[in-house]
């Protein structure tokens, strides 16, 4: 995985997750699930990031 798309993904979850807090905060549902949303789209891609470097080290 390259640096730039871990600091992307880590930061697309971290900016999921503040929106989350926030939708938690002002009891707002729909902020709440696009934070969600949010960090599982990161945590998705990070996995796709993951499987793809296991079968690049393997050659």
């Amino acid at each position: 995985m390259g640096l730039g798309d871990k600091i992307g993904n880590s930061a697309e979850e971290a900016m999921g997750k503040a929106k989350e807090g926030f939708g938690e905060a002002t009891d707002n549902e729909k902020l709440q699930a696009d934070g969600h949303k949010d960090q599982t789209k990161a945590n998705l891609k990070q996995a796709g990031e993951h499987v793809k470097d296991a079968f690049t080290d393997k050659k």
